[in-house]
C-alpha cells in the first residue's frame, strides 16, 4: 500500500482511502513510514479529520476480540499539537462493540480522557508503541480511569494474526528506565497515584530478582523491607526482598519476618531508585529514602543488583 497518495488528496479522497484500505496493509504501511513523512501525510488540515475518523470508525478491525469484549466505558480522545487541541473524539465500549462519538464538547461525562499527539495516536493504534511506557514518559496523558485507558492501548493485534501487538502491562525494566530518563518527577508522582500504580510496582518487584548479580551476591545474606507510600487509598504497600546464596526472592505484605533494614519512601521515588534515576546515598541524605535498621545492609542490597540503565 502506498500512503503517498495522501500527499495531494482532499478530504473526500482521504475519507474514501481510509474507508476502503485493507487494515493489515494499512498498519504495515504506517509502520514502514518514518515519523516526519507520516506526519506530513496525515497532519494536514485537509486530511487529519478524515484519517482519524476513518481509523476510529474501523477500530474493531484492529482489535483482539477477546480483549475488546472486556472493555466497558466511555473514552474521550484529545489529539493535540504543541498543547493546542486539533481533534476531539469519543468511543463507547460495551459488549465487544465500539460506538464512535465524533462530536464532543468536552463537557460530557466520560470514564477517561486520553491526550496525546496525532502521530503518537497513530503509532499506538498501529501497535508500534506501548501505551504503558508512553504514559510513564508523559507523552500520553491520562485523566480518569488509567486501567481502562491502558486496556484500550492493549487491545490492538499484530497484523495478520490474532496476537496482541503490545501489552501495556508488560514493562521491561530497561525500557522503563529509558522512558523515565526525561520524565518529570511530578509526572511520575501523578502516574503512581493512578490505577497504573499496582501494575508498575508489580512488574518492578517481579523482575527485580532477574537483575541480581550472582557473583556479587554469592556470600550475601540480607533481608530488606520496603514500605511504599503515596497510595490514594492510604494503604502502605509492603515488600520484602531477601538475598541468600546469590539468589533474590520477593514477598509481599508483612508477615512479621526478620529483616535487617526497612526502607520507607514514596512509590515514585522507589521507581526512580529501581531504574537508576536516584542515587541511594543521595536519596537518604535528601530524606527521600528513610532507612530503619542496618543502613549498611540496605546499601548492600543496591550493590548486588545491576540496576537497569536507560538506552542512550
Amino acid at each position: 500500500m502506498d500512503l503517498s497518495v495522501l500527499r495531494t488528496a482532499g478530504h473526500e479522497e482521504a475519507a474514501a482511502f481510509f474507508a476502503d484500505a485493507d487494515p493489515e496493509a494499512l498498519v504495515a504501511a504506517v509502520s514502514a513510514t518514518g515519523d516526519d513523512e507520516l506526519l506530513a501525510l496525515i497532519g494536514r488540515d485537509e486530511i487529519r479529520p478524515a484519517a482519524i475518523e476513518g481509523i476510529l470508525g474501523r477500530l474493531h478491525e484492529y482489535a483482539v476480540p477477546d480483549r475488546l469484549a472486556l472493555l466497558h466505558g466511555t473514552v474521550r480522545i484529545d489529539l493535540e499539537r504543541r498543547g493546542r487541541l486539533l481533534e476531539r473524539h469519543g468511543l463507547r465500549f460495551a459488549g465487544g462493540e465500539i460506538e464512535l462519538l465524533p462530536y464532543l464538547s468536552g463537557q460530557e461525562p466520560v470514564d477517561v480522557v486520553l491526550r496525546t499527539s496525532i502521530l503518537r495516536f497513530v503509532r499506538l493504534v498501529s501497535g508500534e508503541r506501548n501505551a504503558g511506557l508512553e504514559y510513564l514518559s508523559g507523552k500520553l496523558d491520562i485523566e480518569g480511569d488509567a486501567v481502562l485507558a491502558l486496556a484500550v492501548g492493549g487491545m490492538f493485534r499484530v497484523p495478520g494474526t490474532t496476537g496482541v501487538a503490545v501489552d501495556p502491562t508488560a514493562l521491561d525494566p530497561i525500557e522503563v528506565a529509558t522512558v523515565l530518563k526525561d520524565a518529570p518527577r511530578d509526572h511520575l508522582k501523578r502516574v503512581m497515584a493512578s490505577g497504573f500504580r499496582p501494575i508498575v510496582l508489580g512488574e518492578v518487584f517481579r523482575r527485580l530478582p532477574d537483575f541480581v548479580d550472582p557473583v556479587r551476591a554469592a556470600d550475601v545474606e540480607l533481608a530488606v523491607g520496603f514500605r511504599l507510600l503515596g497510595n490514594p487509598t492510604g494503604e502502605v504497600e509492603r515488600y520484602l526482598v531477601r538475598v541468600s546464596g546469590g539468589v533474590a526472592t520477593v514477598t509481599t505484605g508483612d508477615q512479621g519476618e526478620q529483616r535487617d533494614a526497612t526502607v520507607t519512601c514514596e512509590s515514585h521515588d522507589f521507581v526512580r531508585l529501581a531504574t537508576g534515576h536516584m542515587n541511594p546515598v543521595a536519596g537518604v541524605i535528601k530524606g527521600q529514602l528513610k532507612v530503619k535498621g542496618d543502613k549498611a545492609k540496605a546499601l548492600q542490597l543496591t550493590s548486588v543488583i545491576d540496576i537497569p540503565h536507560s538506552r542512550d
